[in-house]
């Protein structure tokens, strides 16, 4: 009997859908290994579902399930017991920073150490920690050699693209569209967010040739081979942009990217700027004129960040769960 897998996610205006799309990630290589999944019908985790999985199950109950994965930075260890009532648990966590019942807890943040978590697991939880482990979706490790040969030939920017979150936080993509435009010449800007997203509406307005929107976009992988350059946001789609080793000016849209955003910074695979700062777009600035017209600091970006993820993590962490997991 194949087991069954709870999901407990976060999602919403203020979190995003990150929480479920990395989560449905994890899912796919669970029932790739012969696991049956499930998510719990909250409603702003059914719009995401309905947005990019309409097919995935979901449920209203938390019974009976063999496992339970949390992606849930609201939940802490009393939540996870009174859902989990003994079962193998797996928490999703990139903060450190409360206790959790876990089994296991996959952190992907790329300067997270174990002892991080001392005093907030188990005893003989399992860490799993760093990029390696991301969940990443197969389809962006598909393109990794062509992503890798194309980095490598070089030339002039001609597409960016723009990706900070689908519910875009603060209407920070058309803030950033504003400023991208006055100073991108001829080059494309593919705009990713969400149908619900507040810069969407003013955006649909721009007139303007070189502005293309990709709203609730299936294609993520393309437009990922296909720019250039990138803006994104510093949560998990970092590691998407790292596997197909594009070149990113992280923004840093939340306190909780704050950590793995510096150390991509620090480890010289992406620039970041957190939003908040009061020169936030001078600075902007100054850093997409840089990227933008100097190829070797593009290279150099590009050949660090495909150090980081290589794109493999869901079937790592999959493989990892169903040993804990009765009938994985």
């Amino acid at each position: 009997m194949s087991p069954r897998i709870l999901f407990v996610c976060d999602a919403g205006p203020a979190v995003g859908g990150g929480h479920v799309m990395r989560s449905l990630t994890l899912a796919g290589a669970l029932t790739q290994a012969g696991a049956t999944c499930a998510f719990l019908a909250r409603p702003a985790v059914e719009a995401v579902l309905d947005a990019f999985a309409p097919d995935t199950p979901r449920t209203t109950a938390t019974e009976p399930f063999d496992a339970v994965v949390f992606d849930h930075y609201g939940l802490a260890a009393p939540d996870h017991r009174a859902c989990a009532r003994g079962r193998p648990t797996l928490v999703i966590d990139d903060l450190a920073n409360r206790p959790l019942e876990a089994d296991l807890v996959l952190d992907s943040g790329p300067a997270r150490k174990a002892e991080d978590y001392a005093g907030l697991v188990p005893p003989l939880a399992t860490l799993l920690l760093g990029p390696h482990n991301a969940p990443v979706r197969p389809a962006f490790p598909a393109l990794r050699d062509q992503a890798l040969a194309r980095r490598a030939t070089g030339g002039r920017v001609k597409r960016i693209l723009v990706s900070l979150g689908l519910t875009d936080v603060g209407a920070i993509t058309g803030r950033v569209v504003d400023l991208l435009l006055p100073r991108i010449d001829d080059i494309m800007l593919d705009v990713v967010l969400g149908g619900g997203a507040p810069s969407l509406p003013r955006l649909r307005a721009i007139r303007d040739p070189r502005l293309v929107l990709h709203v609730d976009s299936q294609e993520m992988p393309q437009l990922t081979l296909a720019a250039d350059l990138a803006v994104g946001a510093g949560g998990s789609s970092s590691w998407e942009r790292c596997v197909l080793a594009l070149p990113t000016l992280t923004l840093i849209l939340a306190d909780n990217q704050i950590a793995a955003a510096t150390a991509l910074a620090a480890a010289g695979a992406s620039p970041c700027l957190p939003v908040t700062a009061p020169d936030f777009d001078a600075a902007f600035g100054r850093e997409i004129d840089r990227l933008i017209t100097d190829p070797d600091q593009r290279a150099a970006l590009s050949k660090a960040s495909a150090q980081i993820c290589d794109g493999g993590g869901a079937a790592r962490v999959a493989a990892a769960f169903l040993e804990r997991t009765p009938g994985g």
